[in-house]
């Protein structure tokens, strides 16, 4: 039956009452609801929590206004300034004064997290509770996604929530600054507007010692803003294991590459730390072995010969200490079958009594629990406190989460489990380790530092660090630099991204959430595709090809027809922003779509083709590394990338970037390193060190000063550059040397004994000296003895390019 309108009508007035006729008109008559109970929000007391799954949080609303340029007072930097083995007299007088429970409450971090409430802002009653009942010696930036109000905070609300911190921390309890400790590994990226700066395997592919100090530098200042005082990095973990999830993050896999770089960027986070209150404690990490899983995967066990632990591990770690580096970070898991959080003979016979390290010593994440929780060497929490501070000399426990660390340490105390003097120890240092920061001073955010963050100097310095990264490492026929007025089809999701750009540690340690994206970002920061628009002056010809993953989402048809109508075609790939266990692979492999996509447009086509390698890791490239006719590493380049990466493609510039490690051709090379033993097979992609730039180079032969090396009598080699090109360049000399021949333990390939950057006008030349010493070529034996063999010895300007040139020296043992 087919109801009508006047149907409906008469069956509802027939049971909705309040409708009804007065004088022929309709009028509501019952106007008040029965009322119907329904459940609120979830409360705490009177503060309304937010939601469970609470998945996108406003953007934090602080206006952002920073100055174009700012000046630092200058300190002397020339001398040693770092950890002392003297305790001064006012910390030692301090020290007496706390009661066991205050001392055991110096050594424990607690997360930022135990201080935010269920409505995404401060809880002071937790705060009074902390400070008051334990005294807390250090609060971390917890770094994962969190619920709070706002996302991504500015440098005023760090600094509003840090000094908070510090008036219950100084007014409760043993009334002494907390220390606010941070990841702040690029810049101080995960505070909102901060320059995300350039990772430390683009800072290495420089080859400039002076940026990775301005590196480590304007890192510090942004912290300090942002009210944190203790910055976690650099890190001095070699690049060891291709595959392994945090390789980006550090200098590479020569050691003493990677030493110069860290050696002076811990210079730029410290400076004069004990006087310039700009600076932060820098935190080197992690100690160590932690880059060589067996299995590629993050916090993972290493099986590393003591011998060449000593050799490639160590030299990293003691360029930090010789710097200064206040603190150093313990390594997850194991090294050798051994935790290294109970190590005696790593965190105290190795690090304390052999390398000298006088500073503060902290675990990573929960890493005392994870003897209990992951590796089963204690029974409980109290049993790995037990264990770690009786074996070891570490000072303050990354607790996380919870008072479990504290209670357990002061009842061991109390039973005489844990000596008082053991305490004593760790509780010095950190309290030197605060006076020296100036925290008895000013423990507080200084809101001058503030209006600096994210400055137009900082942008265009970070621009300049990645000018200096980009590695060109194949350019055939001259295919770059693109022309202006060239069809170049640009594909990739990263190419339309500034997440992509900057990676993980960056708005949080995994990068922006999917439903964030590059909203959180505010503008500070560009794209690839915006840097091609600002220098072409015209709209990009993208198409997006395929996702982060490599899946594809566009019609492959449809990019070979665009390439065909294209002058040239520029493919990015890339990865997610992810690290540590999140970001483990399986291997290097690209995804078979991407390997695809290229070939269908290398054989369907004759457009030639260019490869941006925008990755945190170097992924097999196969049959790509012929179907390409250009290939540049781009690494993890920062928020303000774009425009370098156009300039360097339209040839604004010439590239002068090295690669800082070796990149493999397939998986079984994934733990392959040049300075592999001289007779093993080195056939990677791309060699370490391999790079060259637009213009045409030569090199003299190389001369020595003498051509006997002897120890106590260094000699020097020389080598003259000449830019035959039209360009400015920027030019990297690497020396290396080859031991010929080596007694019972095989010489190396090759070793970087030294490096240096000049300046070549176009038809000009410059000299580059390098001293080298005989003391140099010793090498850790099996029975751990430091020796030195003579022999024949082969020095080496830039192996792996085609400028390449050598001489030949007699190396003597005494």
């Amino acid at each position: 039956m087919k109801l009508s309108l006047y149907h409906i009508l008469v069956s509802v007035s027939l049971v909705i009452e309040p409708i009804y006729k007065v004088n022929g008109e309709l009028k509501v008559g019952n106007k008040a609801p029965i009322p119907i109970p329904v459940a609120g929000p979830r409360k705490i007391g009177n503060t309304v929590c937010l939601p469970d799954n609470f998945l996108q949080a406003d953007l934090d609303p602080t206006p952002f206004n920073p100055v174009q340029s700012y000046s630092i007072e200058k300190f002397d930097e020339s001398k040693y300034i770092g950890p002392e083995d003297k305790i001064d007299e006012d910390v030692e007088a301090l020290l007496k004064t706390l009661t066991v429970e205050q001392k055991v409450g110096q050594m424990t971090q607690i997360t930022h997290t135990m201080f935010i409430g269920c409505d995404g802002t401060m809880n002071k009653t937790a705060m009074e509770y902390y400070f008051d009942k334990y005294s807390i010696g250090s609060v971390l930036h917890y770094a994962h996604p969190i619920k709070t109000r706002w996302s991504y905070w500015s440098a005023e609300r760090y600094a509003n929530f840090t000094n908070t911190l510090q008036e219950y921390a100084t007014s409760k309890g043993a009334k002494i600054p907390m220390i606010y400790g941070i990841d702040s590994v690029k810049g101080a990226a995960l505070i909102r507007g901060a320059v995300v700066l350039p990772t430390g395997f683009n800072i290495a592919a420089t080859f400039n010692r002076s940026i990775a100090y301005e590196w480590g530098r304007i890192t510090a200042k942004d912290t300090r803003a942002g009210g944190a005082q203790w910055a976690f990095g650099p890190l001095a973990d070699i690049n060891t294991q291709k595959q392994w999830a945090r390789n980006f993050e550090n200098f590479g896999e020569d050691p003493f590459h990677n030493g110069e770089m860290v050696h002076y960027s811990v210079k730029g986070y410290q400076g004069d730390y004990k006087k310039d209150r700009t600076r932060v404690a820098g935190c080197v990490k992690h100690f160590i072995g932690y880059s060589s899983t067996h299995n590629g995967k993050d916090q993972e066990p290493r099986y590393i010969p003591m011998n060449e632990l000593m050799e490639y591990h160590v030299p990293s770690f003691q360029r930090a200490f010789d710097a200064g580096v206040a603190s150093v970070m313990e390594a997850y898991a194991a090294t050798n079958g051994e935790d290294v959080v109970a190590s005696n003979m790593l965190l105290r016979k190795l690090l304390r009594e052999k390398m000298k390290f006088k500073g503060m010593m902290v675990t990573d994440y929960d890493e005392i629990n994870s003897q209990y929780l992951k590796h089963k060497t204690a029974k409980d929490a109290v049993d790995a406190a037990y264990i770690t501070l009786n074996q070891t000399s570490v000072d303050m426990s990354m607790v996380g989460e919870g008072k479990d660390f504290a209670d357990g340490v002061i009842d061991l105390v109390k039973k005489g489990k844990i000596s008082e003097s053991r305490i004593d120890e760790s509780v010095r240092r950190i309290l030197q380790f605060k006076k020296d920061l100036g925290m008895f001073e000013q423990p507080f955010s200084d809101p001058k530092l503030i209006e600096t963050v994210g400055s137009k100097q900082d942008i265009d310095a970070s621009r300049e660090f990645v000018r200096e990264s980009l590695v060109l490492l194949k350019n055939e026929n001259n295919i770059l630099p693109l022309k202006q007025d060239e069809n170049v089809l640009f594909i990739g999701a990263n190419v339309n991204s500034t997440s992509y750009l900057c990676g993980a540690w960056s708005f949080s340690a995994i990068g922006p959430t999917k439903i964030d994206g590059d909203t959180v970002y505010q503008g500070y920061g560009d794209t690839i595709a915006s840097g091609v628009e600002m220098l072409t002056k015209k709209p990009i010809n993208w198409i997006q090809g395929y996702d982060i993953y490599g899946n594809r989402v566009s019609d492959y048809d449809e990019i070979v027809r665009l390439a065909r109508k294209a002058d040239k075609v520029v493919f990015s790939f890339g990865e997610d922003t992810l690290t540590e266990v999140l970001a483990d692979i399986e291997t290097l492999n690209l995804n078979p779509e991407q390997y695809n996509i290229v070939e269908r447009v290398a054989k369907e086509t004759s457009t030639p083709i260019t490869l941006l390698l925008v990755q945190n890791r170097p992924y097999s490239l196969g049959k790509l590394s012929t179907y390409a006719d250009s290939i540049i590493n781009v690494g993890i380049p920062g928020a303000y990338a774009g425009l370098p990466i156009a300039e360097l493609l339209y040839g604004k510039f010439s590239p002068s970037a090295r690669m800082p490690f070796t990149y493999p051709k397939k998986d079984y090379q994934a733990a392959v390193k040049y300075y592999t033993p001289i007779w093993n097979e080195y056939k990677p992609e791309f060699a370490y060190g391999a790079g060259f730039g637009y213009n045409n180079v030569t090199y003299s032969n190389v001369t020595v000063s003498s051509n006997e090396l002897r120890p106590g009598k260094p000699i020097t080699v020389s080598v003259t550059a000449t830019n035959n090109g039209k360009m400015e360049q920027k030019e990297t000399a690497i020396m290396y040397t080859t031991q010929n021949i080596r007694h019972i333990h095989a010489p190396e390939r090759m070793r970087v004994r030294n490096f240096d950057k000049k300046i070549l006008a176009p038809g000009t030349s410059a000299t580059f000296e390098f001293k080298l010493t005989a003391e140099e070529f010793k090498f850790w034996t099996a029975e751990l003895n430091h020796i030195l063999e003579g022999g024949p010895v082969t020095i080496t300007i830039n192996a792996g390019n085609k400028n390449a040139v050598k001489t030949q020296i007699e190396l003597y043992k005494d």
